[in-house]
């Protein structure tokens, strides 16, 4: 029965991992395609969005599964709870990834690409939280977790500089008007990104030392 029951954790594990790699992917595709104005690429984010949503699925009913026919405690009950809460944080950011791709077609016809703005250094630092906290998840790293933590306010900061400076565009230029709501919509896709990388890394801290640090402020609170 033990045997059975680990088995089920590891394939939860798994089937999270292969998750994260392609909400991963979806991110890095959507950025790409941002940055070389490249609807074709953006097409194949939204093409691919069935996978990640198909597995949500898989991985609700194996939750859910384990729940019902087992009786997990301590650990093993905090990282099911967890993988629960995960698992739809990554679908979630499958949504934000085509959310971007959307945007980047919608966008093809402008040429000026300096019009970005911060958007591209958000990019960068939501992507790498990203990664770091699912390689912390995949590593049972609370530390790495905590490192994704304290990037949060960069992000959200970005996201503030962005939308304002582009409001200062608008006003001066109506031209701008069009690309600049798509590049506010872009920006706010971002810092979810980054917020529901934030939330992978409290839940990885909540796996591995049963602490909850929502609302993460400062290491010394």
């Amino acid at each position: 029965m033990q045997r059975h029951f680990d088995t089920e954790l590891n394939r939860l594990k798994n089937s999270l991992i292969k998750m994260g790699s392609l909400s991963e992917e979806a991110v890095r595709l959507s950025i790409k395609a941002l940055i070389d104005n490249d609807p074709a690429l953006a097409h194949r984010v939204i093409k691919n969005e069935d996978r990640i949503n198909t597995l949500e699925i898989q991985l609700d009913n194996i939750i859910v599964d384990i729940l019902a026919l087992q009786q997990p405690v301590a650990i093993d009950l905090r990282f099911i709870l967890a993988a629960q809460k995960i698992n739809n944080d990554l679908e979630r950011i499958g949504d934000h990834a085509v959310n971007i791709a959307e945007s980047v077609i919608s966008m093809k016809s402008f040429e000026d690409r300096e019009e970005l703005i911060f958007i591209p250094k958000m990019a960068i630092l939501a992507e790498k939280m990203l990664h770091d906290s699912l390689d912390s998840f995949i590593h049972n790293d609370p530390q790495l977790g905590m490192s994704v933590l304290k990037h949060d306010d960069t992000v959200d900061e970005l996201n503030k500089n962005v939308f304002y400076k582009i409001i200062d565009r608008m006003k001066s230029s109506q031209r701008t008007i069009e690309m600049g709501m798509h590049l506010i919509r872009i920006s706010r896709n971002l810092e979810r990104i980054a917020d529901l990388a934030t939330n992978i890394a409290e839940e990885v801290i909540f796996i591995t030392q049963a602490r909850i640090v929502k609302h993460y402020s400062d290491e010394s609170n």
